[in-house]
């Protein structure tokens, strides 16, 4: 149960045809990511996970774009469908309350599998430490193959780096997924927004001598610079926060590491429900956290309180490059792996790239958490062009007046998806997944001045256009079907439809037509 390390994920591709080994010889700064950036958006059957085994100047395989389209992130979580996962969730979040004995046994095996997910440290010799390097002399991050994505990059960045720490006051585990730009052997930055639970370890250290708070300042940054540390702050500041770097994971724990749980929830605990068997872990060498055992590679390290550095620009997801900014610096004390690793790691841009299916994989798998928070949201769609936080599209089964413009507001408190700067509403038969009837619908059924709803709040670090960095207005946009109760006196006209017996005679005698394909409104995109 469960891919035992990234090796047998990669095996798996290969069974599948999913993989293209590439063993001419190319460099780590922009070609891997110029060849990947044509593959990830190939419509010929060419998107393939890639394997670069001739990188100049290092020994280290490169794997890219292994869960860039759906049949490999559906690989990834050794599912058929993202939605079998989902209903795995709806199943425990929602059970059947047993009415009798029979009913009790048959719950048995769920509360039993719910009690293999945790972690479990292991005592054995750990794969990812077949090879310890703590000489800050030797080469350490030196020896990876670090890509540099983008021209205007600052420099090579780790980008699929699973980031561990644990919260100083709790003692709460955290996995995310953040870039680290690297500035020498055993330096790089950490790339923590204010939203991140990482940040919210960093920003737990940093107390008076009383143990109370002291703010961060968010005016006295440098111009343009995208981050809400300031420099005279953090230097008051003088305790470490310990960080690992998990590179080249089982695909559930990487995974895990993107989806947006409850800052109280092990995102390993997570990866071992995807997984059906727990994860396991080894401890550091030099800090104290631990990291699961069969990765290919782990950076272990510190973030000093009192420094920061200029980490940027960035080509990101938003097919924009982010700007400049002053993040907190990660000094490297160990650099563990197996004896001959593979450096896993990824771009980011224009869509569709890989993360475009992480997101996917997110949207179908925590529909039915945030059905339980909302439950008339029927379906949703965070379609790619509004990089998952731009843009969130609803049905919903509609009850009430207003109801669209609660279903907004819900939506605007619920997690990560506070972030949306459009949230567009539509009646339960709109298929959402279908953008060119979504589009049909919202420019059809929407009067402007009525059926939008402007607020103001958090929006992503990552907006470009809000005003201020961080907070800005977000729009709500109702295109379900308006109600008399609603104010509109007019009758509302009724969408075409052919009927079903001329429907089925047409079927039914299509070959005699001799008409060769058939002549259909415009598809929905693929995804």
């Amino acid at each position: 149960m469960g891919y035992n390390d990234l090796r047998a994920f990669i095996e798996e591709l290969d069974r599948h045809g999913e993989l293209i080994r590439i063993d001419a010889r190319v460099s780590a700064d922009l070609e891997i990511a110029e060849i990947t950036d044509r593959v990830s958006k190939a419509t010929d059957g060419s998107n393939k996970a890639l394997l670069f085994t001739n990188v100049e100047g290092y020994d280290m395989p490169v794997l890219i774009n292994a869960f860039g389209s759906m049949k490999r992130i559906c690989l990834a979580l050794e599912t058929e469908s993202l939605d079998d996962i989902a209903d795995r969730i709806r199943h425990l979040i929602k059970p059947k309350v047993p009415e009798n004995f029979l009913e009790k046994l048959a719950l048995l095996p769920t509360l039993m599998d719910v009690a293999k997910f945790p972690p479990k440290l292991s005592s054995q010799p750990a794969p990812c430490q077949e090879v310890v390097i703590t000489d800050p002399n030797e080469p350490m991050l030196d020896k990876l193959p670090i890509i540099k994505c983008w021209p205007e990059d600052a420099g090579a960045f780790v980008t699929l780096g699973v980031v561990i720490t644990r919260d100083p006051k709790t003692g709460i585990r955290n996995l995310g997924v953040y870039r680290l730009q690297k500035y020498e052997n055993n330096l790089t930055g950490m790339h923590w927004h204010k939203h991140h639970d990482g940040a919210k370890h960093f920003e737990e250290r940093r107390r008076d001598a009383r143990g109370e708070w002291t703010e961060t300042s968010r005016g006295t940054e440098p111009p343009n610079y995208g981050t809400f540390f300031d420099e005279k702050e953090v230097k008051k500041a003088s305790n470490r926060l310990e960080v690992a770097i998990v590179l080249g994971s089982d695909p559930a724990v990487t995974y895990a590491a993107t989806a947006p749980l409850p800052p109280d929830i092990d995102e390993l605990l997570f990866a071992g429900f995807l997984r059906q068997s727990p994860v396991k872990l080894t401890k550091c060498k030099t800090i104290d956290l631990e990291v699961p055992a069969n990765a290919e590679i782990v950076i272990e390290g510190y973030v000093e309180q009192s420094e920061l550095r200029e980490e940027g620009p960035f080509g990101d997801h938003t097919g924009f490059y982010s700007l400049a900014g002053l993040f907190p610096v990660l000094h490297v004390t160990a650099v563990t792996h197996r004896k001959n690793p593979i450096y896993q790691t990824t771009i980011v841009g224009i869509p569709p790239q890989e993360d475009c299916y992480l997101g996917k994989a997110t949207e179908r798998i925590f529909l039915p958490m945030v059905q339980m928070l909302v439950p008339e949201i029927v379906d949703m769609n965070l379609p790619w062009e509004g990089v998952f936080h731009n843009c969130v599209i609803l049905s919903i089964d509609k009850r009430f007046p207003g109801h669209a413009k609660k279903v907004m507001s819900a939506l605007w408190g619920l997690g990560q998806l506070m972030f949306t700067k459009f949230a567009i509403i539509l009646d339960k038969d709109v298929d959402v997944q279908n953008l060119s009837q979504v589009a049909l619908h919202v420019f059809g059924n929407t009067d402007p001045k009525r059926d939008m709803m402007f607020v103001e709040g958090p929006l992503d670090i990552l907006d470009h256009a809000c005003p201020i960095l961080g907070y800005g207005s977000k729009v709500g946009i109702d295109a379900t079907r308006k109600w008399r109760a609603e104010g509109f006196e007019r009758d509302w006209p009724k969408p075409l439809e052919m009927c079903e017996d001329v429907k089925k005679v047409v079927s039914t005698r299509w070959e005699e037509y001799g008409i060769s394909a058939v002549v259909r409104p415009p598809a929905a995109i693929k995804r």
